[in-house]
């Protein structure tokens, strides 16, 4: 099949989505398939193109199958509403032509990876001319986001960007997204039932597994061997909400068994880190190379997992995956029913968003209770291995493309 991907983020970024297009896009190349992706240039999470690109540049890189297209865009230092908006926009903008000259390719489906949704109408066109199937995979609702952090204060204007969201959605042949309730969202957005696909984020359980001992990020950034570590690792962005963090850091700095490690980077941790100067009880490390990630992960004792009860319904956090792999356990706030929740029972403990104390009992309720943590890491680790294998999910995605153009 001839498959043009279309989105905002791509590989080399090592958070969110761009990990998860870069690594589907080069799976689909690997079995056979022509692909060709048109992203911007990689600038995420720290909000700032990467020092091998240069900002106002196209590239093109081609592997066999892969040609990959990148189209320059504008990154605000400080990405509020507007500019957030700005930003979008400047990539749909010259990524545009990129996008149209696929029409003399004739791709046989064109898919746009949201956010952003600004991407959508441009390639319905390109799908229609070339008389392609539309596939619109989403992995954040980005205006239900929006709407439940008070991003956009005007009633009337909402209820016009979900009228244009749900006229977009209905328009594609496939609408997928990445859980289950994610996915029965989609009814009340327009999308038909029959047009509706889930389409999970994975893992690859080979390089992300437990390890036989303890990682050696622990000699790397002098971590004696019995202190118990709560760790973050991941974007650091307002909507994870990891103000919480913090305030448990500081409830609990009586514990001197216990360090948190928040290792990352995004717009909040230059605020975030600020307020924790002098906490003995908090490491700050950097975002790891990828040859490393597995290290990173099995650093920690207990994955924290906080987030803003305004944007959990919108979003499946994508560094669960590999949480759920490391085979560690897991403390995350979560609303009962929500996607996180339900990955999370009977692997971890949960507190309901905005519950501090909950959530404090809950780490320290874990951090003396090796044994639990035990069992419930064991129980992770298998969930993983059972049910977000990359292999598996992209086999089972592969059969809905096959079954969409038949």
């Amino acid at each position: 099949m001839r498959i043009v991907i279309y989105g905002l983020n791509y590989s080399p970024e090592l958070t969110g989505v761009g990990k998860y297009t870069g690594e589907m896009s080069r799976w689909l190349s690997e079995h056979g398939h022509e692909v060709r992706v048109i992203a911007a240039l990689p600038y995420y999470p720290d909000w700032k193109v990467f020092s091998d690109y240069s900002s106002w540049r196209y590239y093109r890189d081609h592997n066999r199958n892969l040609d990959v297209y990148r189209c320059p865009l504008w990154v605000p230092r400080s990405p509020r509403l507007l500019k957030r908006v700005l930003h979008l926009v400047s990539f749909v903008i010259t990524s545009l032509p990129v996008l149209l000259a696929q029409i003399i390719w004739r791709p046989k489906i064109v898919m746009v990876i949201a956010p952003t949704i600004l991407c959508a109408p441009g390639a319905l066109v390109v799908a229609r001319i070339a008389r392609a199937a539309s596939w619109l995979h989403i992995q954040d609702f980005e205006l239900d986001i929006a709407k439940g952090l008070r991003m956009v204060q005007s009633h009337g204007m909402l209820g016009l960007a979900e009228k244009i969201e749900s006229f977009l959605l209905s328009r594609f042949d496939r609408v997928s997204t990445i859980s289950v309730s994610m996915a029965e969202k989609l009814g009340s957005k327009g999308v038909l039932p029959e047009k509706r696909v889930l389409f999970p984020n994975w893992v690859d359980t080979q390089s992300i597994r437990p390890l036989d001992g303890p990682s050696s990020l622990r000699i790397t950034f002098g971590i004696g061997q019995n202190v118990i570590v709560l760790q973050y690792a991941g974007n650091m962005g307002e909507k994870q909400g990891l103000d919480v963090i913090i305030s448990a850091a500081h409830r609990i700095s009586d514990r001197k068994d216990i360090l948190f490690v928040l290792a990352g980077d995004g717009m909040a941790r230059q605020r975030l880190e600020a307020s924790t100067i002098n906490r003995k009880n908090i490491m700050w490390l950097p975002l790891q190379p990828p040859e490393k990630l597995n290290d990173l992960l099995n650093l920690a004792d207990i994955h924290l997992l906080p987030q803003q009860a305004s944007a959990e319904g919108a979003v499946m956090p994508s560094k669960l995956t590999g949480m759920l792999a490391s085979g560690r356990p897991i403390v995350a706030m979560a609303s009962r029913g929500t996607p996180t929740e339900r990955a999370v029972e009977g692997r971890g403990l949960i507190a309901e968003p905005g519950d501090l104390d909950g959530f404090v009992e809950a780490i320290t309720e874990l951090a003396s209770d090796k044994e639990r943590r035990n069992e419930l890491g064991r129980r992770a680790r298998e969930y993983a291995v059972e049910s977000l294998g990359r292999d598996k999910i992209m086999e089972e995605f592969e059969v809905e493309l096959r079954a969409l153009l038949s």
